[in-house]
């Protein structure tokens, strides 16, 4: 066999990176094509962050995806995985605060938005691809964040975050402290205008 032809069936042989420079294994053309998604609370609610890829495999097949949605009057989700179950399942717990808001005579609260979304996903962790974080104000606990991995386990964190794509990720990630700092440190929040 000649090395013309070794080297199209072995194209791993002809580039070798080090897996520090491509710590997810992509061949030569290919694009990580993951989500960034996170979430860093403050006293007066939480700042959210997210990409706007929607992808099909390596194929980039949305630019422009809205990966944040409002579920309730202060609570918004950030969405991960499976494009069709995250929207359905945000469409559900929209329409179930909105019950629950109605039958109540009150908002309800981050914990109770996530406590659904934990239990739709556990429920249907089988059949189901989708990872999201739930962040919002209420006068319960001020702002909070809740990360609900694929499987369905709820956690309240300080700040919420899952990142695919290794470039961005670090940038939303310095990005996302840096707000945390100035928030933290600001008196007020004509300050924190300023500051940004």
């Amino acid at each position: 066999m000649s090395a013309h032809a070794m080297s199209m069936h072995a194209p791993h042989a002809a580039a070798s990176v080090s897996s520090a420079d491509n710590p997810y294994n992509l061949k030569p053309g290919e694009h990580s094509t993951g989500t960034t998604i996170m979430a860093i609370p403050f006293d007066g609610g939480v700042v959210m962050g997210a990409d706007s890829r929607t992808s099909t495999g390596t194929y980039i097949a949305v630019r422009v995806a809205d990966k944040i949605t409002q579920v309730h009057d202060r609570i918004w989700i950030c969405r991960s995985g499976s494009a069709a179950d995250t929207q359905a399942l945000t469409d559900y717990i929209r329409h179930y605060l909105g019950q629950l808001a109605i039958e109540t005579g009150r908002a309800p609260t981050v914990k109770t938005a996530a406590h659904l979304m934990k239990r739709l996903i556990y429920e249907n962790k089988d059949n189901l691809m989708a990872g999201v974080i739930v962040g919002g104000w209420d006068s319960v606990e001020g702002g909070s964040v809740y990360n609900i991995p694929l499987g369905g386990t709820m956690m309240k964190m300080p700040f919420g975050e899952y990142c695919r794509s290794y470039g961005l990720s670090l940038f939303l990630l310095h990005i996302g402290f840096a707000l945390r700092w100035i928030i933290i440190t600001s008196d007020s929040y004509s300050s924190l205008s300023t500051l940004l």
